[in-house]
């Protein structure tokens, strides 16, 4: 089993894609770790520690994998440390198509769904009167503790890890993509509506490494979405353009205190004390660095400004 989340890729097509990919808009630093499941590798992968493209590339390309590849130990460890749940895709589906069942007011518009699987709706979709296909590209989304973002991009079954084509996909931003693909008269429209596509969805979670691969599914779905459409291999402005999208929408979060997590650590060489040493953990210092976080910024695209996150969970 492969699946093309790779971290060495990306730096290979460009080391600045993959610094934005690492990018933290909030903090203006990089991710943090944020989880202790790298700890062995040395202090700088502790996790309030930046995830800086030189520890996560070279000997430690396979370091960060999706769930489906990792360990049934390493599994466990996240669900009970982390509280994270695995979803298969077909739940993913199930659940997908209620939202659109209540936004087209109606049943099956993308897929049939036949237990654990499903049948894409090969006919063009159909929208209500009251309803064109742009509103659908431009309503926001959002998946949260999304986790490799199974929601917003379905590029491979989070059971078995096969790569699912384009056609099949089931994801938020899929659907999206489908809706563009089917209505965009010529190349120039589609992508711009490929980019209000990706402006319109959102996603967060507090482990670093899971908003890396969600980041990455994304820039590799538009990869995708782009070489099945023009048979042609995404620009690197476009990939530029996306990636930065992508860093805004999606984003690392305490979902509690919607601040950055461990926003004002200190660096590893700091952050080392008599205790660390002593391999003792120095909880009086854990704890303040999980204090007076920064509030999390995301981006909204149709005002065109940065604006904080608990401030949407303010309005109405």
């Amino acid at each position: 089993m492969e699946i093309d989340v790779v971290e060495q890729n990306i730096q290979d097509i460009s080391p600045e894609l993959l610094k934005m990919l690492l990018l933290d808009k909030t903090t203006k630093k990089y991710l943090r770790w944020g989880s202790d499941n790298y700890v062995e590798y040395g202090p700088e992968y502790y996790p309030e520690q930046e995830m800086k493209p030189e520890l996560i590339t070279g000997n430690m390309t396979m370091a960060i994998q999706p769930r489906v590849l990792k360990s049934e130990e390493e599994k466990l460890k996240r669900t009970r440390d982390k509280a994270e749940v695995f979803t298969p895709s077909w739940v993913c589906n199930a659940q997908n198509n209620l939202v659109d069942e209540a936004w087209f007011e109606r049943k099956d518009v993308f897929n049939i769904l036949n237990n654990d699987t499903w049948n894409a709706v090969p006919d063009k979709i159909i929208f209500p009167r009251d309803k064109i296909w742009k509103d659908y590209v431009d309503a926001r989304r959002m998946e949260i503790s999304c986790g490799e973002a199974p929601y917003l991009v379905s590029r491979y079954d989070t059971v078995s890890g096969e790569s699912i084509p384009i056609k099949e996909r089931i994801g938020i931003l899929d659907r999206k993509l489908r809706i563009v693909n089917e209505n965009a008269k010529d190349d120039e429209e589609w992508m711009n509506w490929v980019i209000r596509a990706f402006q319109s969805c959102y996603g967060y979670d507090y482990s670093g490494d899971n908003v890396l691969l969600a980041r990455e599914n994304l820039l590799y779905t538009f990869i995708e979405y782009v070489e099945d459409r023009t048979g042609e291999k995404a620009t690197m402005k476009q990939l530029k353009k996306i990636a930065n999208i992508i860093s805004w929408n999606i984003w690392q979060m305490n979902g509690i205190t919607m601040t950055a997590p461990y926003s004002l650590a200190k660096s590893s060489y700091e952050q080392m004390s008599f205790f660390n040493l002593l391999g003792m953990n120095d909880q009086e210092n854990d704890d303040e660095l999980r204090t007076d976080e920064i509030p999390c910024k995301i981006y909204d695209w149709r005002a065109n400004k940065s604006i904080e996150f608990q401030s949407m969970t303010k309005e109405g």
